[in-house]
C-alpha cells in the first residue's frame, strides 16, 4: 500500500491523476493540498472537492494552499493559454457540481508540515508549481532530513519546454520554489516532459470512459475530449500529470538517472531545469530523473483505468 498526498492545480490532467490515486486499491490517499497554476487556488479547491465527490471519496480531506508564487505580491491569475487548454475553470466545458464537503479550515502548509513531522511513510506528488512544498521547507528547516518521497511532474531536461524553449509550465510559474525543493537533498523524482510527451491518451479512452454510464465516467470522458481538442488538436494527447501517479505504482515503467539538478531563476533561462555544473563531481542532493518510459505499459495501464469508473 502506498500512502500518498497529492498537491494539485486541478485542471484536466490533474483530474485524471486524482482519479487514479482515489480509486486504485494500492493507494491510500491521505489528503489533497491545492495550489494555483492551471486555475486559481480557489478553483483548484472547488474542482478537487467536486471530483472527489463524484469518485465517492468525500472521506479525503482537501486543503487550500498558497495562491501565488513565493516572490509574487499578487494573487496568481491563470494565463490565457492555460485557460484554453483546461477551460475557464479547469474542467473543460463541464460544469462540476459543488461538493457537500468543504475544504478543511487548516491550510495546506500547516497540514502537510505537521504530517511530515509526524511520519515519513508517505509520498508527496506535485503536479503544479511547488510553492506549497517550498514554503514548508523555508518555514521548517528541520524537515530537510525528512525521509519520505517526493515526485514532481515538471521540468524538461532533454526536450524543449512547453512555455518557451527551455521552461516547462509548472517550474516556470515559480522557479524559486522549484529551486528550493530540487536542491533540498530530499528523496526526489522528476517526471518531466522528457517522458510525459512520449506517452498518449486517446479519443478512444474518452469514449470508453463515457460508455461506463457513470457520472464520473461521463465527466472525465468529456473533460478528456476537451483536452484532446485544445492540446495537440488530434485524437491523442500527452500524459502529463497521470504519469507522476503511475510512476509511484510502477517505477519499473520508467528509466532513471540520478543528477545534481538546479533551476535557473534569472534572465532568458528563468524556469529552466538544468544539471548544476558546480556539483557535477558530487554525489549528494541528487534528483532521480525519468529520461525514458515504456510507452506501451503506460498506455495499457490507462486503457484499463475505466474499470474504476
Amino acid at each position: 500500500m502506498i500512502n500518498l498526498v497529492l498537491d494539485l492545480d486541478t485542471g484536466i490532467d490533474d483530474a485524471i491523476a486524482l482519479s487514479i490515486a482515489a480509486k486504485d486499491e494500492r493507494i491510500n490517499l491521505l489528503g489533497v493540498t491545492c495550489t494555483y497554476g492551471n486555475v486559481t487556488v480557489d478553483e483548484s479547491v472547488y474542482n478537487t472537492l467536486a471530483l472527489l465527490s463524484l469518485l465517492n471519496r468525500i472521506d479525503v480531506p482537501v486543503y487550500r494552499g498558497r495562491d501565488r508564487a513565493l516572490i509574487s505580491t499578487s494573487t496568481y491569475v491563470p494565463h490565457e493559454a492555460g485557460r484554453k487548454i483546461h477551460g475557464k475553470k479547469g474542467s473543460g466545458d463541464i460544469s462540476l457540481k459543488e461538493s457537500k464537503r468543504k475544504a478543511e479550515t487548516t491550510n495546506a502548509i500547516d497540514y502537510l508540515s505537521s504530517l511530515m513531522m509526524k511520519r515519513d511513510d508517505f509520498t508527496i506528488i506535485t503536479t503544479g508549481p511547488m510553492t506549497n512544498l517550498a514554503s514548508i521547507l523555508l518555514s521548517y528547516p528541520s524537515l530537510s532530513t525528512w525521509k519520505g518521497k517526493i515526485i514532481f511532474m515538471g521540468g524538461a531536461l532533454t526536450v524543449r519546454g512547453n512555455v518557451n524553449h527551455f521552461s516547462e509550465a509548472n517550474i516556470y510559474k515559480d522557479p524559486e520554489a522549484a529551486k528550493i525543493v530540487i536542491e533540498s537533498g530530499l528523496d526526489i523524482t522528476m517526471i518531466g516532459l522528457d517522458v510525459t510527451e512520449r506517452t498518449r491518451l486517446y479519443r478512444k479512452d474518452a469514449e470508453k470512459w463515457k460508455n461506463r454510464k457513470s457520472e464520473i465516467g461521463r465527466t472525465l470522458g468529456s473533460m478528456l475530449d476537451y483536452y484532446l481538442d485544445n492540446t495537440l488538436g488530434l485524437d491523442e494527447t500527452y500524459v502529463h500529470d497521470p504519469s507522476a501517479v503511475i510512476s509511484s505504482l510502477h517505477p519499473e515503467f520508467f528509466s532513471f538517472i540520478s543528477l545534481p539538478l538546479t533551476v535557473e531563476t534569472e534572465s532568458i533561462d528563468r524556469g529552466r531545469v538544468i544539471v548544476d555544473e558546480k556539483r557535477l563531481m558530487e554525489r549528494d542532493k541528487m534528483v532521480k530523473v525519468a529520461l525514458d518510459v515504456d510507452r506501451n505499459k503506460i498506455e495499457t495501464f490507462l486503457s484499463h483505468f475505466d474499470k474504476y469508473l
